[in-house]
Parts: structure tokens; C-alpha cells; sequence
């Protein structure tokens, strides 16, 4: 059985707790591997020792970190197909959306190439008689990062980059259920030239991330997960003085107006959907069309797609539109989900429930479905399922959709498919959520923009990657310096006499 450990110090390390969890193939059920859960006296060891290599990385001028940066871009464009599979077989999502989680990841990485343009400080000249008046930003330390399942190469690339390139040391604490490229991430970092000790990938379950919380050298946190999460992790961060951001669920909505290209929305609607077994906190999960006679041509459309979906495991290659979730116990929440939109009434045009794939059986695979006639106040519109369920819920009036996308407690991100300039500029301008498509189904910002939520979905205030990420890895320094007047006349500046 292949034993996971920790990257401590610039190599792999065994985990000394004594305590492991199961990693499974999500195609078979079978357990792969066993992961070591840190205890609090590791992850404060490795805290320790992260601080320590961070005092002559945070002197070490951002031209050269950017050029770690830029060797990082080189060896991940290298070992991009090598990522990628690691990936699938832990998470379980199909080859090229694997790909696809490690190309984001790389265009932060990217970003930060270019690092030291946005660790300038600000200048003023005569600020006041002889005074002149600078700013500098300064790195914080050590930060840390609590990364989800779902983009095991994304997210930490999006967490290490800026932290790392604007000074920091970093302390990735991954999902435990799909370790191994974060793992094969800090190995590249290493490659690429990142001292030993400025970044430490540390295993571990909620006894690390508590340890993460209460350790007092952490300066900073980053959190992508579930909104309850989020909340504990905010709340108790915050209340030991650290910096925290964190981002939690999400129930995306797009909207369908009348006058849309209905066989685009509907394309759109099903690669958002189900796309990486609806695994994403971007996905469209509710499909709002915009009048009754939108709605019936709109559920016209998307049944046949939804049915010809090809669900089966990543080794099957281009041949698969999706695949399993990532664990069995993922699997029977969603199908919990499903059952109660039943109960409740929804109308169950494509039923998975019975989806059985021959050879697999034991895999967590669940079939796609599709709700019509959904209101607000079932279980299955309130809460994020978090798989391949896509709920319509209809609509007589554009005001009547756009409430329902502000009144959801989740703020994360939303669609509107039409034609109609103004009904778009009027939606981006109106709806109290943090990121807006029009005519674009998923739209998660390019890697020099800033991602993040509203209400539920996001706690703190800066958002990840973009400009932001350097404002939250990094504090301000201000200084007021004032020169009295010297002996001008007659002073010796030659090299001799500064000799």
C-alpha cells in the first residue's frame, strides 16, 4: 500500500502521529493509499523551520523570486500530462478536465512572474518642507493555506504563488483526499530553485488545521471549502489576530432570457452543470428561464443532451464527458438530495438514481440529473449539491429571476444568457454577487483579475489571486523622512575620499 507523507524542509518525510487516512480511486472504490494525518507538534515543527527559511527569502530581491516563478512555468508545462494523471486517479475527474485544473493554476503562476511590479510602494517629494513621505510592502511572514479536493493543483497554485513571490514562507495543508500533486507541486518548486523550508506541504486533518489556527508565528490564512468551514475558519482565525480570507459554497444560478440562443444555453448549461461530476464551486446548478413558453423549450433541449452524457473513469480518455465523485460519502449526499427534491414535489425529468456503470460497480459514479418545476423553498434550491444536478426553477419576469439570484444566501457567481445589451449592463449592475457572465457560463476570472464571492460564498476582505492576493500577502509600511541641510561647500565626493 503507497504511504503519503509530508513535504517537510525540501524533501518527503514520513508522518510520525501514527494516524492515516484512506485515499480511494473513486472508478473502483478501492482503497490506493494512506495519507499521515500531522499531529499539532509536526505542523508547529514545520511552522518553525518555514519561519526560520523565510528571513533570507523575504530579503531576496522579488526579481529573483519572480524568476523561480518563471522556472516553476517551465517545469509545470513540462510534467503537465504527469500532474494531470495524478490527479485523475485521486480526484477522479476525467484527463483533460485534470489538465485544465492545472493549467489555472499555472496562469497565476504566471502572474507572479511579474511580482515585483506589484510590490511597489508609493513616493511622494515634498511632502512638507524637506520631508519626503514612502511606502513599502513587506511580506508577512509565514502563511498558510486549507485547500479543497476539488482543484487539488488550482487552489494551491493560487495560494502559493503570490504568497511565495511576495516574500512569505507557506504552509499548504491540502486536501487529504487527493495529496499527491500537491506534493509533486512543492517537489517542482524545489526544482525550480525555492529554498528548502519556505514551503512545507503538511497532511493533516482538522487537528492541522486547528493547529494552523491557533499557532501564533502563522500570520495568515486562505481557505477554499464549504461555508461552514469557512465560517469556523474565519471566525477563529480572526479571533487569534491572524489575517483570513475564505471562501465558501455556492449555488449558481444563470439566468434564460426569452429572446437567448437557446441551443447555446443549453450547451452552456450542461458543461456547466456537469462538468467534473458538478464538482466546482462554479458550477451552474440552477437554470432560471425567463417566462413559461422559455422554460418548455429550454427543458426540450437540454433532456437529450443531458441523456447522451458519457459517464465513466478518467482512463477512458476524450470518451467521457465526466466522472466519479471523490468519495462514497459524497456520493450518497447527493443521492440524499435528490431524493428529497422528489419528495418535495420537483418534477424528476432525467433520473440517475439508478446509474450503474458495468465493471465500476463499486465506484462512486452517479448518473446526471435533472429537476424542472423547483421552488425556493426545497432543500435541493437552497443547499449546494455539489455534483451532476441541475435544477430548473421558473420564472415569469426578469425581476422576478434577478430576486431569486439576490435573495439566495450563497453570492458566488451567475449568468445571463440573452441578446439585449441593457437587460446584461442592467443584471452585471444590479445582482449582489461577486462574479458576473453574460453569455459566459462559468465566469471565473483570467489570472490578473481578482476571484471571489459575496455573502455566504466569501469572509474577508480581499480576494484571491490578481492584485488582491499581493495586498494579502503583504503589509504597508509608511515612512516620513526629513534631512537637515548639511555642509555643502567644500565637502570631498570623489571615490577616494568615500574610500
Amino acid at each position: 500500500m503507497k504511504e503519503i507523507g509530508h513535504w517537510i524542509n525540501g524533501k518527503l518525510v514520513k508522518g510520525t502521529s501514527g494516524r492515516t487516512a484512506d485515499v480511494f480511486n473513486p472508478a473502483t472504490g478501492e482503497v490506493q493509499a494512506r495519507v499521515a494525518l500531522a499531529s499539532k507538534a509536526e505542523l508547529d515543527g514545520a511552522v518553525a523551520d518555514a519561519a526560520r527559511a523565510q528571513v533570507a527569502w523575504g530579503a531576496t530581491n522579488p526579481q529573483k523570486r519572480g524568476r523561480v516563478m518563471m522556472e516553476m512555468v517551465r517545469l509545470i508545462n513540462r510534467d503537465m500530462d504527469k500532474l494531470a494523471a495524478a490527479l485523475s486517479a485521486e480526484h477522479g475527474k476525467t484527463f483533460p478536465d485534470a489538465k485544465g485544473d492545472v493549467q489555472r493554476g499555472l496562469e497565476v503562476i504566471e502572474y507572479c512572474i511579474g511580482a515585483a511590479q506589484m510590490l511597489k510602494g508609493e513616493f511622494t517629494d515634498s511632502a512638507g518642507p524637506g520631508i519626503d513621505m514612502y511606502s513599502m510592502r513587506q511580506p508577512l511572514g509565514v502563511a498558510a493555506g486549507i485547500t479543497p479536493f476539488n482543484f487539488p493543483a488550482m487552489i494551491p497554485l493560487w495560494k502559493m504563488g503570490p504568497a511565495l513571490s511576495a516574500g512569505n514562507a507557506f504552509i499548504l495543508k491540502p486536501s487529504e483526499r487527493d495529496p499527491s500533486v500537491p506534493l509533486m507541486l512543492a517537489e517542482l518548486f524545489k526544482e525550480a530553485g525555492l529554498p528548502d523550508g519556505v514551503l512545507q506541504v503538511v497532511n493533516g486533518d482538522k487537528d492541522a488545521v486547528d493547529a494552523i489556527l491557533d499557532n501564533e508565528t502563522v500570520q495568515a490564512i486562505g481557505f477554499v471549502g464549504s461555508t461552514p468551514i469557512a465560517q469556523y475558519i474565519y471566525s477563529r482565525g480572526c479571533a487569534n489576530g491572524k489575517r483570513v480570507q475564505c471562501f465558501g459554497g455556492a449555488k449558481n444560478h444563470m439566468i434564460i432570457m426569452p429572446d437567448a440562443d437557446l441551443d447555446q444555453a443549453a450547451d452552456a448549461l450542461v458543461g456547466a452543470g456537469y462538468g467534473a461530476a458538478g464538482e466546482r464551486c462554479m458550477a451552474i446548478s440552477v437554470a432560471v428561464p425567463v417566462g413559461e413558453a422559455t422554460a418548455n423549450e429550454l427543458v426540450k433541449r437540454l433532456v437529450p443532451r443531458i441523456e447522451k452524457l458519457k459517464v465513466g473513469p478518467w482512463t477512458a480518455g476524450n470518451d467521457v464527458d465526466y466522472g466519479p465523485v471523490v468519495t462514497a460519502a459524497a456520493k450518497a449526499n447527493i443521492l440524499r438530495l435528490v431524493e428529497s427534491g422528489v419528495a418535495a414535489g420537483a418534477k424528476l425529468v432525467v433520473d440517475g438514481r439508478d446509474f450503474k456503470l458495468q465493471g465500476y460497480e463499486d465506484g462512486f459514479f452517479v448518473g446526471p440529473h435533472l429537476f424542472d418545476h423547483v421552488t425556493a423553498d426545497m432543500e435541493i434550491y437552497r443547499k449546494e449539491i455539489f455534483g451532476p444536478v441541475l435544477s430548473v426553477v421558473r420564472s415569469n419576469t426578469y425581476e422576478e429571476a434577478l430576486k431569486l439570484a439576490m435573495d439566495h444566501e450563497y453570492g458566488n457567481g451567475t449568468a445571463i444568457f440573452t441578446r439585449d445589451g441593457d437587460t446584461a449592463r442592467d443584471f452585471a449592475n444590479r445582482v449582489n454577487v461577486g462574479m458576473i457572465g453574460i453569455n459566459v457560463p462559468i465566469p471565473v476570472p483570467l489570472a490578473y483579475h481578482t476571484f471571489g464571492g459575496w455573502k455566504k460564498s466569501s469572509f474577508g476582505d480581499l480576494n484571491q489571486h490578481g492584485p488582491d492576493a499581493f495586498r494579502f500577502y503583504t503589509r504597508t509600511k509608511t515612512i516620513t523622512s526629513r534631512w537637515p541641510s548639511g555642509i555643502k561647500e567644500g565637502s570631498a565626493f570623489n571615490f577616494k575620499a568615500m574610500d
